[in-house]
């Protein structure tokens, strides 16, 4: 599969995820990184984040809302925001992380005090969504593909796409050990399949596992050999 190929190597692994962290602090798309290397989400469901998918409460956030760009007619391009995600099983409930809740509250006073300043020049269509400009305007799906690319660049680190932060998230989960069903779910993939044919390549936590039970069970090393001599000698002089 070509598309497997191609996905080889396209991620950041611990050291450069938490050096991208750093060099994007006081970035336009600081938290928009964040997020979405936290949570593995698509481009067009970090940017259809609103202020009702977090529970600040009971520390939830729920994937449920996406922007896209739509082309109409010609090279109008139309922004478009829709209550759903790409599948049924996209729709989830994730923990939301206290450094995260507490750096979108501060965003939230921002957005007040921006209001306040551009008046009625504010777009206040945008209202409900997280993610938008000092005028209100959403920040828009290629803007972030751009900016996030040149931010690499200015820094010096190796090129990788806006969207291989989802690859990201998944490769880091799998190095911790964690299984590749509950990756399926965080990363809200409808089925098993699509995340094992993903990530198979790069499970090799437990194909370790794997190995060491065999290892232990199958006796075929020069150590196993001498175990084995030693239990057949001492039997032998009983």
């Amino acid at each position: 599969d070509p598309k497997k190929a191609q996905f080889i190597g396209s991620f950041y692994n611990e050291t450069e995820l938490n050096k991208l962290f750093e060099i994007s602090k006081g970035d336009p798309l600081e938290l928009i990184i964040l997020i979405t290397a936290f949570y593995g989400l698509r481009r067009s469901e970090v940017l259809g984040l609103q202020w009702d998918s977090f529970d600040f409460k009971n520390k939830t956030i729920t994937i449920k809302h996406t922007i896209t760009i739509t082309n109409t007619n010609g090279d109008n391009r139309k922004i478009e925001g829709k209550d759903r995600t790409k599948n049924k099983s996209s729709y989830r409930i994730l923990p939301l992380f206290d450094d995260i809740a507490t750096m979108l509250l501060d965003i939230k006073e921002k957005q007040k005090s921006f209001q306040k300043a551009f008046g009625n020049s504010y777009n206040k269509k945008y209202l409900n969504y997280v993610f938008v400009k000092p005028d209100g305007n959403i920040i828009r799906p290629d803007y972030v593909t751009e900016h996030f690319s040149i931010l690499l660049r200015k820094n010096n680190m190796r090129h990788i796409r806006f969207h291989d932060l989802r690859h990201s998230c998944a490769s880091l989960l799998l190095a911790k050990g964690i299984p590749m069903k509950s990756i399926q779910e965080w990363l809200g993939h409808s089925n098993f399949s699509t995340t094992a044919n993903l990530y198979a390549h790069l499970d090799t936590n437990s194909k370790k596992i794997s190995a060491n039970a065999l290892e232990n069970a199958l006796k075929f090393t020069d150590t196993n050999k001498k175990e084995n001599e030693e239990t057949t000698s001492s039997s032998s002089q009983k």
